[in-house]
């Protein structure tokens, strides 16, 4: 006879087992809580045994987890110093929105899963900043056993720097839950603004149930738990103090009882509340979440907590649905690199409630400049947002265009930001005491990453309402892009470390795709200049085919022969259908690609060996060919197996070394999405899965 338990087994080994992975596959990062820039917890290492966990910018951040199983300790999550033996970690999967690390040991296995609901069919899940910790036990040597597992977080979870000091206290929810919770004395809401920087406000939150909780000193937690199975007594009473003093644990230890042939599997919620979120033109905004449950933070950890069987479900079906398509689409590899990222590129800004309560996201530059609402940000990661949340695309871009239509920006051209990191109180980029620095700006690429970012956006829903809404911008801009587009000045572009650069070819190309898909725009308002409008553009691409050819492939400036660049800005003639250019343009730059590369992928020109992952990606997908992707991805692919950097995936590395240049944890990863858009119907069916109430 089967029983439910067996049953429920079975169905967990399908589950964790139904989704294929490529042999070997070692990111060089595993996200583990991942809500936004300020709580987002990786593992930096092979194994959840090497060292402590940590946040996306490096700085450590301490989670513990140890099993007492049958009388003897083991050791699942934290370094050695912990104590315990140390389980040997069989897997480790990474799901869209799930990680399953697989471990064995004293003759039971343990699933230990990471579970963050980013699902975007209900904007509730997407933006609640809780992630389930679930510990299931299964016994694989027939026999029963009887266990209990350890787990905690510490305090530096809601610090800046470990000398500032916090205070820590327990909690009953309206439904019963016990809440251990901690948050600075200070609480400095939304004063600090930068890169490398964590959040000093807010409060984080470990919710159980029916288990044995405490507050106390991590040293003290674990010593009592390594010699007894069980937790101190009484929580420490030492509130408050400095977290570098007697570093203290918000811990849990949960009983089970492991049946010989089938599993028992409970579950914590680990969730921070930032009360406000971002900082707009000097107006705090608040957190997505606060729509529904206001103030009220332990009424949404009992709807999370009770939630959790049927959005399980959810997450196990998007991340098979997900990365099936991917792997049926454009290879096992390239599946792996989208469960990887599918939580860093929502967790690189914050969901927050904008004008007439619709949703806005702001991003950050994280590890580059900390800009917050970066319009060349915004472009690369644009294919990921259109692809699975158009509403928050726009809520990229609705910032940028009221600030632009502030007085204080004084340029004919788009602006580069809004600020810097939660305070989107004005550009901050290539600005000084005396002002704005003409020559630091980047008039001809944000012109053109607003408008195709803006057409992307009325491209998949089939709506010009908002074009229309921001029509008098997004015709100036376009009006720059005729005067200044064909042939570029010496400026920036977005890959603004490569320093300026006259004659741009890919920047050029970049004004006219965006002249082409403001003409498309034009059509759609059935505006009589529509015509004329498509006709430059085509007159423009003729023109640069002339000026840039230089014998099999095209020139990095027009005025400068032997040399050669990417040409990612081409991607959008073919995604939305302006069909300005041959396709034997494509064909001949990916032919000549694939003569560049180094041992980790294809270079961003001919100055540098170092490349860009978003654009490699792009590049790829050029030519729409399955063939010419597997040769520009593999070596990518290696990248990020044999970087020596363990870190957020990169986005700036050297393709001979495989090393991290700069960047990390940005939401330019968003644009490795990119080949799901030259699948019009695929695109259609995962955007049309948005939530419906936006």
């Amino acid at each position: 006879m089967i029983t439910s338990i067996v049953v429920a087994q079975i169905a967990s080994f399908i589950l964790f087992h139904s989704i294929e992975f490529p042999i070997g596959f070692r990111p060089p990062a595993v996200p583990l809580v991942v809500h936004d820039p300020y709580t987002s917890i990786w593992s930096f290492s092979d194994s959840l045994t090497e060292q402590w966990c940590s946040h996306w910018t490096g700085r450590q951040r301490t989670m513990s987890g140890l099993l007492y199983l049958d009388g003897k300790v083991f050791r699942f999550i934290g370094p050695s110093g912990l104590g315990g033996e140390t389980m040997k970690q069989v897997a480790c999967k990474i799901y869209p929105t799930r990680t399953i690390y697989e471990f064995e040991g004293g003759g039971v296995k343990l699933y230990l899963k990471f579970a963050t609901p980013m699902l975007t069919e209900d904007f509730r899940w997407l933006s609640t900043p809780c992630t389930y910790v679930e510990f299931e036990l299964a016994s694989i040597d027939g026999k029963e056993h009887t266990a209990t597992v350890y787990f905690d977080i510490g305090t530096d979870w809601c610090v800046n720097v470990e000398k500032q000091v916090v205070q820590w206290e327990r909690l009953n929810s309206p439904a019963g839950l016990t809440l251990l919770k901690a948050g600075t004395v200070e609480q400095p809401i939304l004063e600090k603004a930068g890169d490398n920087i964590r959040i000093d406000w807010g409060y984080v939150y470990l919710a159980c149930q029916a288990a044995q909780a405490v507050l106390a000193e991590r040293k003290t937690t674990v010593g009592n738990f390594t010699q007894s199975g069980s937790l101190p007594d009484k929580d420490d009473t030492g509130s408050p103090r400095a977290v570098e003093d007697k570093p203290v644990a918000l811990a849990v230890t949960i009983p089970f009882n492991i049946p010989p042939q089938g599993s028992d599997s409970k579950y914590v919620v680990v969730a921070y509340d930032d009360i406000y979120s971002i900082e707009f033109m000097h107006e705090k905004l608040k957190p997505w979440y606060w729509k529904e449950y206001g103030d009220n933070f332990a009424s949404l950890l009992d709807t999370v907590y009770k939630e959790y069987s049927g959005l399980k479900q959810k997450c196990e079906a998007w991340d098979t649905f997900l990365m099936n398509e991917a792997t049926q689409k454009f290879g096992l590899e390239y599946s792996a690199l989208v469960g990887l990222t599918y939580r860093h590129v929502f967790g690189s800004g914050k969901i927050v409630v904008g004008k007439d309560d619709t949703p806005w996201f702001f991003h950050k530059e994280c590890f580059s400049n900390g800009c917050i609402a970066t319009v060349d940000v915004t472009y690369p990661a644009s294919p990921f947002f259109a692809l699975f949340a158009p509403s928050l695309l726009r809520g990229m871009l609705e910032p940028v265009y009221l600030y632009a239509k502030m007085p204080e920006w004084i340029f004919e051209f788009s602006p580069h930001d809004v600020g810097t990191y939660p305070k989107a109180n004005g550009q901050v980029y290539g600005k000084d005491k005396n002002g704005f620095k003409l020559e630091s700006q980047m008039p001809v690429e944000e012109c053109g990453n607003m408008i195709l970012a803006t057409a992307l956006y009325s491209e998949i829903t089939g709506k010009i309402d908002y074009v229309r809404e921001h029509w008098e911008l997004i015709e100036q801009w376009a009006n720059y892009l005729k005067l200044h587009g064909r042939d570029p000045e010496n400026q920036l572009c977005t890959d603004d470390f490569a320093g300026h650069l006259a004659h741009n070819t890919n920047l050029s190309l970049k004004a006219i795709v965006a002249l082409g898909a403001f003409a498309k725009m034009c059509q759609q308002r059935h505006l009589a200049n529509a015509y004329e409008w498509e006709n430059l553009a085509r007159d423009m691409a003729k023109d640069w085919i002339e000026r840039a050819k230089d014998g099999d492939h095209f020139r990095l400036t027009f005025d400068k022969p032997n040399t050669w660049s990417m040409k990612y800005n081409l991607v959008w003639d073919s995604i939305l259908d302006l069909n300005l250019f041959p396709s034997e343009v494509a064909k001949m730059e990916v032919e000549y690609y694939k003569r560049q590369q180094n041992q980790y992928g294809l270079p961003l020109d001919i100055r540098k060996d170092y490349t860009k992952t978003d654009w490699l990606i792009w590049c790829a997908t050029l030519t729409n060919n399955k063939g010419d992707f597997d040769v520009l991805f593999q070596p990518f692919y290696r990248f990020m197996n044999e970087t020596p950097d363990r870190i957020p995936l990169t986005d700036w590395y050297d393709t001979k070394t495989g090393k991290c240049i700069g960047f990390r944890a940005r939401p330019v990863i968003g644009g490795v999405y990119i080949p799901f858009l030259y699948h019009r119907d695929l695109w259609r069916t995962i955007a049309s899965k948005e939530d419906k109430s936006l």
